[in-house]
């Protein structure tokens, strides 16, 4: 069994990340929470290219580097994001630029032949 869940990581919704918005997230986190992630990351997955990110930024702050500003807006963003959904409703789409030859429910298709 693993030491870590998914749930208590140091980045929201983990598991749910590329390895693009993980490249960004990890600047963000300090060196205790870098190895919480390397390890989590060898348990599970074991992704060659996540885990040399973060051996990098983990040399990086070995180096004088520090964590990144924002780091809790980020985790934040995360959270609400994955159970947002989507805020576009009939009521906000907009309406067809040319309506389809078979009509709309308003305005109803007319016949070649009567057309201007």
């Amino acid at each position: 069994m693993s030491k870590h869940d998914g749930e208590a990581l140091p980045l929201a919704d983990y598991d749910a990340l590329s390895v693009g918005a993980l490249e960004h997230r990890l600047r963000t986190l300090d060196s205790a929470e870098l190895e919480v992630l390397r390890h989590y990351e060898h348990e599970h997955a074991n992704r060659t290219r996540v885990l040399e990110m973060i051996n990098t930024r983990q040399l990086q702050l070995a180096g004088g580097g520090t964590p990144s500003p924002g780091g809790e807006d980020l985790r934040q963003e995360a959270r609400h994001a994955a159970g947002s959904g989507s805020r576009v409703t009939p009521a906000t789409s907009p309406q067809p630029i040319h309506p389809p030859p078979h009509g709309t429910p308003d305005q109803r298709a007319k016949p070649k032949g009567n057309r201007p």
